[in-house]
C-alpha cells in the first residue's frame, strides 16, 4: 500500500493544465526524449524534457493539452534546462508513457485541484 501523505502536502504540488506549442526531437537526451515548449497562461511559456516518444510523434504533441507539475525546481538534462514535470502514466513495462491531461477544452495555467 502506498505510503499516506498529508492533505497540506499534496495541495503544494502545483500542478497546471498546459498547451504544448512546440515540440522537437532532442538528441543529446541519453534517453528518447522530446524538448516540449508547454503555454501555461498567466504563468507563461515553460520548457520540458518528456521521454514520450515510443507513443507520440512531434505532430500529436502540439496544441495538445497536458499536466505538469510546476513548482519543483529546473534541471539540467544534456544541454537543455526543463523547468516542469509533464505527468504520464508508465506502461509495456515502464518503456512507454501515456500523457496525462484533460478530457475537455480548458484554459492553460488552471490548477488541479
Amino acid at each position: 500500500m502506498p505510503e499516506t501523505v498529508a492533505i497540506d502536502t499534496f495541495l503544494n504540488v502545483d500542478i497546471r493544465a498546459g498547451r504544448v506549442i512546440r515540440a522537437e526531437q532532442f538528441p543529446h537526451a541519453r534517453k528518447a526524449a522530446y524538448k516540449l515548449w508547454i503555454d501555461f497562461g498567466e504563468l507563461g511559456v515553460r520548457r520540458s524534457s518528456a521521454q514520450i516518444t515510443d507513443l507520440y510523434t512531434i505532430d500529436e504533441l502540439k496544441d495538445r493539452l497536458v499536466l505538469a507539475v510546476v513548482n519543483l525546481p529546473p534541471r539540467q538534462i544534456a544541454d537543455f534546462i526543463s523547468e516542469v514535470l509533464v505527468l504520464g502514466i508508465p506502461t509495456g513495462g515502464g518503456r512507454s508513457v501515456v500523457l496525462v491531461g484533460p478530457d475537455r477544452e480548458v484554459s492553460p495555467g488552471l490548477r488541479l485541484l
